[in-house]
């Protein structure tokens, strides 16, 4: 099938897709900031320029797209039925670079955390991938209460 728009158009409209801050990113920022973890984002200073950083636990984590990133047995990792040889070399060259960034990562004494793009569906799980990582808890329903009651408190007082 060819392509509806032009060579020049289809360039512009590629070259504003970000890699930073994308919905499955920000997805797991929330549960991890709900979950009272504190994170760095997008350090340049380490191999790859790892999405979230959390340096007191020595953890980096990934937020992969399964098409991207080649999610191995994910319906979302297809390739492309046209020009197949281009996509196949672009794919294996990405896979190949995150190999070599999670290696890197580790040899500097980081734990490196992938979670892909169709694992964010499912929040519970992602929530109990971050505790096992971080040896973090989620709050219990009563210290989220209590938490309220102060923040109620505080209100009260600053509405005064």
């Amino acid at each position: 099938m060819t392509d509806i728009v032009d060579t020049k158009r289809r360039s512009t409209i590629m070259a504003r897709i970000g890699g930073r801050n994308t919905t499955p990113e920000l997805a797991v920022r929330r549960i991890a900031h709900r979950m009272g973890l504190r994170f760095r984002i997008h350090r340049k200073d380490l191999p790859g320029c790892p999405y979230l950083v959390f340096p007191k636990h020595h953890l980096v984590i990934f937020v992969h797209g399964c098409f991207w990133h080649r999610h191995q047995g994910c319906k979302y990792a297809y390739t492309p039925k046209s020009r197949i040889e281009f996509w196949t070399e672009k794919f294996e060259s990405g896979v190949a670079r995150d190999a070599h960034q999670q290696a890197a990562l580790q040899a500097l004494g980081w734990r490196v955390l992938v979670i892909w793009e169709c694992e964010i569906k499912d929040e519970a799980a992602v929530r109990s991938r971050l505790a096992a990582a971080t040896h973090c808890e989620e709050p219990s329903p009563q210290r989220k209460e209590t938490v309220s009651a102060r923040m109620g408190s505080a209100m009260a007082i600053v509405g005064q």
